[in-house]
């Protein structure tokens, strides 16, 4: 029987008690005016990206193997032509560093961006510029402090004036840039600002774009204790901005290792990717295909593929497969469920559940009361479809994954479709409004209510 109220209580109340229970997001500032410029990035779609393709990996073989292992994009490409040539014919774009002056600050260089690289420099690079149909976007640096976020917009704003074809691509510091041992004139000479969380609202503030991209690797050490919360505090801030300024959430994630004895599991890379896409994230940037900062990339440093090449190869289709369905939606609100006897959110501030309610969904749970992390999503048509993106994050070291039930119950006369990355899963009606789903560790499933 539905736990909904009858037509005595209307269902109008129920939406009510469930929006004032969705977390209060903070009076966000509006960057005006966005650059919007999609140039030839399908924004239509999730877009898989990788960081480093390197000389040894720019054969026609190897640019092969890239788009059968479902990368859409690469970061960090040079502006070379013949493997340029190669990515368009397989389909596959580039972000290119060495044509735009590249801002990687030290602490001692925060704040004097404009000084070091003034509007002059960028566009005489721009003059020299000759296109190629490859080339989705020109990356501006790596992780600046907000003091140089007014001359970033600038050059951003300028730039893809000067670039018809091109947007500009910005990455921004996790949340660990700056950790609680930092004083705060530290954190000040890091991220320009006294918290991370007003170092993301001076981006949206300040930074012309209509996404917001950072970096966070969970598996960067043997404990990740304290790194699985703070990535979910980290989800939190950069997707509640998101969320409130009507950015696109990109992020980069982990699919090598920093400690040689560490290989970074299919379910590891199973739950960043789902934990991100819980939060909304549109873009999936896995790090490193090959050689650029630490080991046991895709591909090594002879050229030739690893064992984390079919882990990725498999994860990113399951991306794409979930894409057309998960795009039709956009993130309105996360939950966590189920985490209260766990270490996930330790010291993260955020507030665990028992159950997920939103004003479509009520009552979704784990029977055996395992964590999930739920998010709210809403159709980006106006027709008042709504769907949940679940997560089981039981298991983030996979140490020991299993099977859970996923109950819940909706609104009434809402047909109800799960899907995940290997298709449609069967969803058990228990009775008018009652369902429930079988979810793994790691998995991530979509479920609609139509």
């Amino acid at each position: 029987m539905s736990t909904f109220p009858s037509v005595h209580h209307p269902y109008r109340h129920l939406v009510a008690v469930a929006l004032l229970l969705l977390p209060v997001l903070p009076a966000w500032p509006q960057s005006s005016p966005y650059c919007t410029k999609h140039g030839r990035m399908d924004r239509s779609r999730i877009n898989v990206g990788v960081y480093h393709l390197q000389p040894y990996a720019t054969d026609e073989p190897h640019i092969r193997d890239l788009k059968d292992c479902g990368v859409d994009f690469v970061l960090c490409m040079r502006n070379e032509r013949p493997a340029l040539d190669l990515l368009h014919k397989y389909g596959i774009g580039a972000i290119l560093y060495d044509v735009l002056p590249q801002w990687w600050p030290k602490q001692k260089k925060n704040g004097q961006m404009k000084d070091i690289y003034p509007m002059d420099m960028y566009l005489k690079a721009a003059k020299k510029w000759k296109d190629h149909p490859a080339v989705w976007a020109m990356d501006l640096g790596d992780e600046p402090s907000a003091l140089d976020f007014p001359h970033c917009a600038d050059v951003m704003r300028e730039m893809e004036r000067q670039l018809p074809n091109q947007f500009i691509y910005l990455c921004l510091y996790p949340n660990y840039a700056s950790v609680t041992e930092n004083t705060a004139d530290e954190a000040l000479s890091q991220l320009g600002t006294k918290t991370y969380a007003d170092h993301i609202k001076e981006y949206c503030r300040l930074i012309p774009a209509d996404y917001l991209c950072y970096d966070y690797y969970v598996y960067s050490s043997k404990n990740n204790v304290n790194k699985v919360p703070k990535y979910f505090e980290n989800l939190q801030v950069t997707a509640d901005a998101c969320t409130a300024t009507n950015r696109s959430l990109w992020i980069t994630l982990q699919v090598n290792s920093k400690l040689p004895e560490l290989w970074i599991s299919l379910n590891q890379l199973r739950y960043q990717a789902y934990t991100a896409m819980a939060f909304g994230a549109e873009n999936i940037i896995w790090a490193c295909y090959t050689a650029g900062w630490w080991t046991n990339q895709v591909v090594d440093k002879a050229g030739n593929k690893t064992e984390q090449y079919p882990k990725l190869q498999q994860v990113n289709k399951e991306i794409h497969a979930l894409s057309p369905l998960y795009m039709k939606y956009r993130r309105t609100g996360t939950s966590f469920v189920g985490f209260d006897n766990t270490p996930w959110l330790n010291s993260s501030g955020i507030q665990a559940s028992a159950e997920h309610t939103d004003g479509c969904f009520a009552h979704l749970h784990a029977t055996d009361h395992s964590p999930l992390v739920v998010g709210s999503m809403l159709s980006r048509q106006a027709n008042a479809t709504h769907a949940v993106f679940v997560c089981s994050a039981d298991d983030p070291n996979d140490k020991s994954p299993q099977q859970h039930t996923l109950r819940f119950t909706t609104a009434p006369g809402k047909t109800v479709r799960a899907h995940g990355g290997e298709g449609e899963i069967p969803v058990k009606q228990i009775d008018t409004d009652t369902y429930s789903l079988t979810i793994q560790s790691s998995q991530g499933i979509l479920i609609e209510a139509l």
